[in-house]
C-alpha cells in the first residue's frame, strides 16, 4: 500500500476542518439501540458470480448494469455508474445515487461533494483508488430527487454483488438516504451514528454525506469520529 507523507496527511486533515487527528485504541462505547440489518436479497441465480473468474464476474455485473432496465430511471439517465476504486479495498464508501457529474462522467463522486470525500480518504492515510467508491442507486434520480424505495429495492442487489465480489472489511455508509437504504429504518443519522452495525455480514458505519459537510462544516469533527472507529474496525484482527 502507498503511504501518504505526514505533510499530504496534514494538508488533508486541515481541509477536513480538524488540526491534528490521531486514532483512539478503542472506540468510543455508549449505549445505542440495535438496528436491525436489511433481510437478505437473492442474488440473480442467471449469474453465478461465486463460480466466475473475478475479472469475468466483473465483467458480467458491469454489462448488466450497463443496460439495466428494472426501474424508470434508467429514462432519464445518461449512463449507469457502478462504482470505482480497489476491487479488493478493505474499505467500500456508499453514497445515495449518482448526481449530475457523475451521470455525465460515469464515477461516483467527482464533483466538490467528491473532492471532500478524497480529503476524508487521505486523511486516514489511503488513497482514492485504494478504496472502493459506490452507491445504493447506480442511475441518478430526476433532478437529483431523494430515492424512491422501489428504486432501492431493484438496484441494491447489484450493491449486494458489489460486496460479494470486494468483500470489505468495513462499509462507510455517507448520508441519510445512504444509511436509510441500506439498514430498512428512518431513525435519525445521529442516533445511527458512533456505532458499529451490519449490513449482510460486513461491518459498517454510518456517517454524513460530504454535501452536507460542505453546508455545514462544523460536523467535519463528527465524521472523524465516524472514521476513527471504521478504522479500528478495519485495525481489529
Amino acid at each position: 500500500m502507498a503511504m501518504i507523507s505526514e505533510t499530504h496527511r496534514r494538508e488533508y486533515l486541515d481541509v477536513m476542518g480538524i488540526p491534528i487527528w490521531e486514532l483512539r485504541d478503542t472506540p468510543a462505547k455508549g449505549v445505542v439501540e440495535p438496528v436491525t440489518a436489511a433481510p437478505e436479497v437473492s442474488m440473480p441465480a442467471e449469474t453465478p458470480l461465486t463460480q466466475a473468474p473475478q475479472g469475468e464476474a466483473w465483467a458480467i455485473l458491469e454489462a448488466e448494469v450497463r443496460v439495466c432496465q428494472k426501474c424508470r430511471l434508467h429514462e432519464t439517465r445518461k449512463q449507469a455508474v457502478l462504482g470505482t476504486g480497489n476491487r479488493k479495498a478493505q474499505w467500500l464508501f456508499v453514497g445515495e445515487a449518482p448526481g449530475a457529474d457523475e451521470d455525465r462522467q460515469g464515477e461516483p463522486f467527482v464533483g466538490k461533494a467528491g473532492q471532500l470525500l478524497n480529503a476524508m480518504i487521505f486523511a486516514l492515510g489511503l488513497k482514492r483508488e485504494e478504496v472502493y467508491i459506490a452507491n445504493v442507486l447506480k442511475c441518478r434520480p430526476p433532478n437529483n430527487r431523494d430515492p424512491r424505495p422501489e428504486e432501492v429495492e431493484q438496484c441494491e442487489p447489484y450493491l449486494l454483488r458489489q460486496i460479494e465480489l470486494i468483500q470489505p472489511r468495513i462499509i462507510v455508509a455517507l448520508g441519510r438516504h445512504a444509511a436509510h437504504s441500506l439498514l430498512k429504518t428512518d431513525r435519525a443519522l445521529g442516533r445511527l451514528r458512533n456505532q458499529r452495525l451490519d449490513y449482510h455480514g460486513t461491518p459498517l458505519v454510518v456517517t454524513y454525506h460530504p454535501a452536507y459537510l460542505l453546508r455545514t462544516p462544523s460536523d467535519k469533527r463528527k465524521v472523524w469520529q465516524d472514521l476513527q472507529l471504521a478504522q479500528a474496525i478495519v485495525e481489529t484482527p
